[in-house]
């Protein structure tokens, strides 16, 4: 999707149960990172990898020196567009985002890559986490880790920059139990976009360097329900209207 001013490159997610299935299958052999950093989940790679050399296309077609170039993802779509950022900073520098932000994403890479995408992007990053959704939890440490930049979004809809262990343990316990007929559902109901979005349109402006991080969460996240460049393969249907 671009606009006068911004171009948002979006990957679309897919249902809670089947990234659960999928994921947990530790028997599958990862893939090879970008410029042979690392590695990635195999899964992610293999859908990231036919539609990468379009995406580079028409992103150096599209984009002149006034645009920004954010690229967006909710649940599967999140870790496709975390790898994607990254391997556009190593290939094409010159095409490198301005951010990236993610919603409800599983641990995408091992260590060694995890650091080089922390180094390239900084204050850039942007992982958004909603209480105890259950897709950030899979694939299994250590084998797979996530990137830095985590804002938790806690049971009252609160965003954190930062998450104590123990506090987090609780509030997960009572986002948990805020339903008592169906507390095991909690982790399927926070990991739904509207929730995301539903969270961060209830949060405060930040005021800093020109920058508002939640406000182009807010907007970046309407957009991940709308506006994606691929499926994930063995996926139609995605979390958005």
């Amino acid at each position: 999707m671009a606009g006068d001013h911004m171009i948002i490159i979006g990957f679309r997610g897919t249902e809670p149960v089947r990234i659960r299935d999928w994921l947990s299958d530790v028997t599958t052999p990862p893939w090879p990172g970008p410029a042979e950093t690392g590695y990635v989940h195999y899964g992610f790679g293999e859908a990231l990898d036919p539609v990468f050399p379009s995406v580079r296309d028409s992103l150096a077609e599209l984009r002149h020196q006034e645009h920004t170039v954010w690229f967006i993802g909710h649940s599967l779509g999140g870790a496709l567009a975390m790898l994607a950022g990254c391997r556009m900073y190593v290939e094409e520098p010159r095409l490198r985002a301005d951010g990236v932000y993610t919603f409800g994403q599983p641990r995408t890479c091992d260590r060694l890559l995890a650091a080089a995408c922390n180094k390239g992007f900084k204050d850039r990053l942007y992982r958004f986490v909603n209480n105890n959704d259950i897709v950030p939890q899979v694939p299994p440490e250590p084998a797979y880790t996530h990137v830095e930049a985590l804002r938790y979004i806690d049971s009252t809809g609160k965003v954190h920059n930062s998450t104590p262990r123990f506090s987090t343990l609780t509030d997960r316990f009572r986002g948990m139990t805020a339903d008592m007929f169906a507390p095991t559902s909690d982790g399927v109901r926070d990991h739904s976009i509207k929730k995301y979005i539903d969270h961060l349109g209830t949060q405060p402006r930040l005021i800093n360097t020109g920058r508002d991080p939640l406000a182009a969460a807010r907007a970046l996240g309407r957009s991940a329900c709308r506006s994606y460049v691929h499926p994930l393969p063995h996926s139609t249907e995605g979390d958005g209207p």
